[in-house]
């Protein structure tokens, strides 16, 4: 199992999820973060640090957003090879579409 970044986090980008993350799976791109599948060990660690309430267990990702499991492997994937890991926290990035709470 793995967790999922979800739309709340397109175009509203935190990064204190990814310092907490123990397996570093997380990777970015300029509009949001993607949760790599194979290296995430399903700690839960990130799901309470996101302020926008993004980050969901693969089972629990609401329906509507259910799309987002494979764009998360997918982006995760294609970032992993082109050096989009994240490890430490960055400047928020609250663009137009951000939706925060």
């Amino acid at each position: 199992m793995t967790h999922t970044v979800c739309q709340p986090c397109y175009d509203c980008k935190y990064t204190d999820c990814c310092v907490v993350c123990p397996v570093e799976c997380f990777y970015q791109d300029d509009m949001m973060l993607y949760i790599d599948p194979v290296d995430c060990i399903d700690c839960e660690a990130c799901v309470p640090e996101c302020p926008v309430e993004a980050i969901f267990a693969e089972p629990n990702v609401p329906a509507q957003w259910t799309s987002w499991t494979q764009v998360n492997a997918e982006k995760s994937a294609a970032l992993k090879e082109s050096g989009g890991q994240i490890t430490e926290k960055a400047d928020a990035k609250e663009g137009p579409e951000c939706k925060k709470k």
